[in-house]
């Protein structure tokens, strides 16, 4: 591991866009909608950027620093479930009509957080130890590689986890398959037409903070928060 400096100035403001692009995708997530003969979740707009905000959190300050802003994100996501269903059982003033419309769309079905928040964890635990581990396999080379194979994973473990416990028995099996696979294909598409973009992030954040961390010595329990 190259030496790092006392402070990370960077690492707070992608640790802080990596959680709140998870928040937002999963507050959107509830809404299908179909694009040609495709079928997307709303959270397709903008849950792919997490992953990228997630391969470079761990490609330059590695899947330690990682795996905290995982647990962050995972916590947040279920205060801000809680919070939602909580405001939806306050009784609506008698001047506010919205109260159907609020339920609908932030009540959170009891399953849809549930798919969100077990897919979210397992989806950026494997992205996060593929692209870890395959920086020690291609010892730093072929930054592409590892961005890609560990979104082919990580998303689709997210994505197949998501819609599975999420739609099951509310749309058809067909669709189903459709909403996963089309929101698989298009995550890693996303992923691969913006790699010119991460390398750009990535290899300013090496350089201004001094650290290029290779999880040599690393445990890779999610558990092991040291």
């Amino acid at each position: 591991m190259v030496e790092k400096r006392e402070s990370l100035k960077y690492f707070s403001i992608i640790s802080t866009f990596f959680v709140a692009t998870i928040m937002i995708s999963n507050t959107v997530a509830t809404k299908l909608f179909s694009l040609g003969p495709l079928i997307f979740t709303g959270g397709i707009l903008i849950f792919p950027i997490a992953y990228i905000f997630g391969d470079i959190l761990t490609e330059v300050y590695g899947y330690a620093r990682s795996r905290k802003i995982i647990w962050t994100g995972f916590i947040a996501l279920i205060f801000m479930s809680l919070i939602y269903w909580l405001v939806g059982l306050l009784p609506p003033a008698p001047a506010w009509p919205n109260q159907e419309a609020y339920v609908a769309v932030l009540g959170l079905v009891p399953r849809i957080v549930l798919a969100s928040i077990i897919g979210y964890w397992a989806g950026s635990f494997s992205n996060s130890f593929v692209m870890a581990k395959m920086k020690l396999w291609t010892k730093g080379k072929h930054l592409w590689i590892r961005t890609i194979g560990s979104t082919i994973v990580g998303e689709g473990v997210d994505t197949a986890i998501f819609v599975l416990i999420a739609f099951w028995g509310i749309v058809s099996g067909g669709i189903l398959i459709l909403v996963i696979i089309s929101g698989y294909a298009f995550k890693v598409a996303y992923e691969i037409i913006a790699t010119p973009i991460t390398y750009k992030i990535v290899g300013f954040l090496k350089k201004a903070e001094g650290i290029d961390v290779y999880d040599t010595n690393t445990k890779f329990s999610p558990f092991n928060l040291n």
